[in-house]
């Protein structure tokens, strides 16, 4: 999903997003206002800064800025997740497999995100999943890496 259609499905749920010059963080929400940092070169990296912000609009509650407590991690883990899933998901791996993406450059470009937050991506699924998951005749290993097979049943 590229950032236009995340900014189109914000709007549409009443969200304001707006780039300004952020000190500390990349992406930033309050209430029903989205900050995304202004100076970020590619609308590729603006668009898995929103997913996340869009994971917190949908999944938090209060403030979870202090990571010390383990109640703010969990949700921080789970606004990452929902934009794992938004931005990626396992259908987006077999699709990129499908497309005969193989490197992990190839898959973020195909699926349009950076490869920094595949790379997170793919740790969180590991975490979720161990070895691997089957899906629609589709084994997805995610360990030692990233691969995609198609599954025969006999």
């Amino acid at each position: 999903m590229n950032y236009e259609s995340l900014l189109d499905e914000a709007h549409q749920d009443g969200l304001v997003v707006k780039e300004k010059p952020l000190k500390y963080n990349n992406g930033r929400i309050k209430g029903i206002k989205i900050a995304i940092r202004n100076d970020i070169d590619t609308t590729t990296e603006k668009s898995c800064i929103l997913a996340e912000e869009l994971g917190h609009y949908y999944t938090t509650t209060g403030n979870i800025l202090d990571q010390s407590v383990v109640m703010n991690r969990k949700q921080e883990r789970r606004a990452r997740l929902w934009a794992y899933d938004k931005m990626i998901g396992l259908n987006g791996l077999i699709s990129a497999a499908k497309a005969g993406c193989q490197l992990q450059y190839e898959i973020a470009e195909y699926l349009g995100i950076t490869e920094e937050f595949l790379n997170e991506a793919l740790a969180a699924y590991r975490q979720k999943y161990g070895l691997g998951k089957l899906i629609d005749n589709y084994w997805i290993c995610f360990i030692p890496n990233l691969r995609v097979y198609e599954y025969e049943m006999v």
